[in-house]
């Protein structure tokens, strides 16, 4: 080899195996907009099927999908945040969005409710599978909502 290339490995030196599920662990910007939901269901797939966990895709990827679904019809068109981490043999999916705070207790119970009955969907797959969902109001002067399921790995 000659010139700057000497002494530089070829690219096939520097693979390595995937990274195991106990790295997986990762945040999502997400512009806003309906088709922010096969933005993360492509997202997961890709990141389930590379820390080697493919046998959770289906779920997962109906999950974020209806995550951010639900998130997109609270806030339309606003930024969101997916974050994607396994855990104690389990895969969390977290939605944050930007839905303002409520100005009473009351209001913010009607919200929560309207919310947990068009996550029917999510719901259904979360309680087949063995998991949890949930929603709560994130705890900020600016409000917003956080939304999440558990999945564990099928039996």
């Amino acid at each position: 080899m000659t010139g700057t290339l000497r002494g530089l490995r070829s690219v096939h030196e520097f693979r390595q195996a995937p990274p195991g599920a106990e790295k997986l662990s990762y945040s999502i910007g997400l512009p806003g907009g309906a088709h922010c939901a096969g933005s993360a269901r492509s997202a997961l797939r890709s990141l389930l099927d590379r820390h080697g966990l493919p046998d959770l895709c289906d779920n997962a990827a109906l999950a974020a999908s209806e995550l951010v679904a639900c998130a997109h019809r609270f806030t339309p068109d606003k930024e969101m945040v997916l974050k994607v981490r396994w855990q104690f043999d389990a895969l969390r999916i977290v939605v944050f969005d930007q839905h303002p705070a409520h100005s009473s207790p009351e209001a913010s119970e009607e919200c929560r409710r309207r919310r947990s009955r068009g996550m029917w969907l999510l719901s259904a797959v979360v309680e087949a599978c063995g998991g949890d969902w949930g929603l709560t109001p994130v705890l900020t002067p600016m409000g917003g909502t956080k939304s999440w399921a558990l999945l564990p790995l099928p039996r």
